[in-house]
């Protein structure tokens, strides 16, 4: 009779379990322009949902693009996911624009809120080379012998189209609408993408989704999934300290700044040795935007133009070229200025007018404080010591080895080889102590 009721007690807990409220849902939001910080946010996001059981990640997208390597690396972590992703464009007013179309396409499920929209594909807006938007037939189609730009672009954008293409097919979308989104930059809004079939499903809130979602079928990493999402609780995965200090660091402009910040630091440190800390804050800046430059789309011959440019600046504080140095450190400077990051991207391109702050400050700062560096060390000394090195004398006694003698008005006690008359005057050639080492020479007494 026990061994029954416990029986039943096993099968009622067993029944309640399998009809629990599912686990929570990971909502990861993808907010501006796409770059290496995002990448790393999303990817990691993926890894703890999937630790965390999660029976489904939303990515909620309100993007213009961003670069074409990091949208790579988010889509590969999507279609390596074990847990299915759901992409919504939203709330309203929102776009998934350039590589958030990509985003799109590559995820489990597609949706998109009321009044967002998607598209404008093409390459420009992900990296590549500016199309001059003439045909280069002689009929307006594609034609032969096309300029270096033209097959640059060209290769871009086939890729790009093979690429959303592949995506399209791989989750049953619209893979003619999609190659035009990348050829022809065409958008679309929420009502139009979900009838021509490039998006599954239109909800205004992320609850909605949801229960739009409850019993679909999904097949990630191999394995088909039924989502049960009508009653799923939400947590949303925010940033964290080291997707905020990558996305910090990984800004252009800021990785622009901190590595002239370390070269001149490090210049400083050169210049005065003994100071210390120019030289570690330099060291740093330097490895902080090494580290930067290797996740962003930089051009070396830039960044060697940029370092080139410094360098003949520099010389021309220490090196007399008459401004040869200087003129060509600085056009260098601009060009690797400008030259650095290799993107169109409108959010990860250096601001011409930084470039133009930069210069006019790195030339003040060269040609100003170093040379007034420089200046002053060449300087003679004129207190201490040291300044009494060739300083003029006059014996105040006979003098056969050590004796007194009169410098700079002050009586000192002197050393020297050669015998001095009382009035001679003398030169002091070194200090001992106390002592002055002297020698016969023009002086301050009669005998100068």
């Amino acid at each position: 009779m026990h061994l029954g009721r416990l029986f039943l007690a096993a099968a009622a807990l067993s029944l309640a379990s399998a009809h629990a409220a599912p686990g929570p849902v990971a909502l990861v939001s993808i907010e501006g322009a796409i770059g290496p910080a995002t990448a790393d946010f999303v990817g990691r996001s993926l890894e703890r949902a999937a630790k965390g059981g999660a029976p489904l990640v939303v990515l909620r997208l309100n993007t213009p693009g961003g670069l074409d390597s990091s949208m790579r690396d988010i889509i590969r972590d999507i279609l390596a996911s074990p847990v299915p992703v759901a992409a919504w464009v939203g709330p309203s007013g929102a776009r998934a624009a350039s590589a958030g179309t990509f985003i799109l396409y590559a995820s489990h499920v597609a949706a998109m809120a009321p009044a967002t929209n998607l598209g404008a594909a093409s390459p420009v807006a992900i990296g590549g080379p500016p199309d001059s938007g003439k045909p280069s037939g002689k009929d307006g189609k594609q034609g032969a012998a096309p300029a270096a730009g033209d097959t640059m672009m060209r290769k871009a954008t086939n890729d790009a189209a093979a690429y959303i293409r592949g995506l399209a097919q791989l989750r049953g979308r619209n893979a003619d609408w999609a190659e035009r989104a990348v050829r022809e930059a065409v958008s679309l809004s929420a009502a139009e993408a979900r009838k021509l079939k490039v998006i599954d499903l239109v909800a205004d809130s992320v609850p909605a989704l949801l229960k739009a979602l409850d019993g679909r079928i999904v097949e990630a990493a191999g394995a088909k999934h039924r989502l049960e999402t009508a009653e799923a609780q939400v947590t949303a995965i925010e940033p964290d300290w080291r997707t905020r200090v990558l996305s910090v660091i990984t800004n252009p402009s800021v990785a622009y700044l901190m590595i002239l910040v370390g070269i001149y630091a490090l210049v400083f440190e050169f210049s005065n040795p003994g100071l210390i800390l120019p030289g570690v804050v330099g060291a740093i800046c330097i490895l902080i935007a090494m580290y930067a430059f290797q996740l962003l789309p930089v051009n070396y011959a830039g960044l060697a133009l940029l370092l080139l440019g410094i360098a003949f600046m520099v010389a021309e504080v220490w090196v007399t070229t008459h401004g040869a140095l200087a003129v060509g450190g600085l056009a260098a400077f601009v060009i690797g200025s400008v030259m650095l990051v290799d993107t169109d991207v409108p959010q990860f391109e250096i601001p011409y007018a930084l470039i133009g702050g930069v210069t006019a400050a790195s030339a003040a700062f060269l040609f100003l404080v170093l040379g007034m560096l420089v200046r002053s060390r060449r300087r003679p000394v004129v207190s201490g010591r040291e300044e009494l090195i060739g300083a003029p004398g006059e014996a105040l006694e006979e003098i056969e080895g050590e004796g007194w003698a009169r410098v700079h008005g002050e009586r000192w006690r002197v050393r020297t080889s050669a015998p001095l008359k009382r009035g001679q005057g003398l030169r002091v050639a070194a200090i001992d102590g106390l002592v002055l080492d002297v020698t016969p020479g023009p002086g301050e007494g009669k005998g100068g």
